[in-house]
């Protein structure tokens, strides 16, 4: 679900010093952003209330936890099972984030896998869930642009 939540540019510097060096301190953030150090606390904690600040999960490379495949699996699904069939995806590891749909299809489904036989078995998994009615699956081939937001932050922050 997407954010109702609208950052400033105040919390556009400090998010984008964040995603400079993730491991900054407090006090680093501060020094980068000339903000005080009170400041960068409170609304840091205030982005994580608020949920903007996300997992650490989407930095790990699947590749080296030994999933070098990613598929998308666009799935056609009945509307009235739409929530068991998201808790059965949230129930295969091999599913990294599933998307509702508008359109001709009703649900994106990235997964990752070990090889070809791997994405063959999740596929089919997919498949079998009951109220999944059809699944086309792309394999990725290359990424070309990597999930990125610095430009979004730039342009608020007034960096651009």
């Amino acid at each position: 679900m997407p954010s109702t939540t609208t950052v400033d540019s105040i919390d556009a510097r400090i998010l984008d010093a964040l995603n400079e060096d993730p491991r900054a301190t407090v006090i680093a953030l501060a020094d980068k952003t000339g903000l005080s150090r009170n400041t960068v606390q409170a609304r840091l904690g205030k982005l994580e209330k608020q949920g903007v600040l996300r997992s650490f999960e989407r930095r790990i490379d699947p590749g080296a936890l030994g999933y070098p495949l990613t598929a998308f699996v666009l799935t056609s699904v009945m509307q009235r099972k739409l929530s068991r069939i998201a808790q059965a995806l949230n129930g295969i590891p091999e599913v990294v984030e599933a998307h509702g749909l508008s359109g001709v299809t009703d649900l994106l489904v990235h997964v990752v896998a070990r090889d070809a036989d791997d994405l063959y078995r999740i596929a089919g998994q997919i498949l079998d869930v009951d109220g999944v009615e059809k699944t086309t699956t792309a394999l990725v081939m290359r990424k070309f642009v990597d999930y990125r937001l610095t430009p979004l932050l730039q342009q608020l922050a007034g960096k651009d």
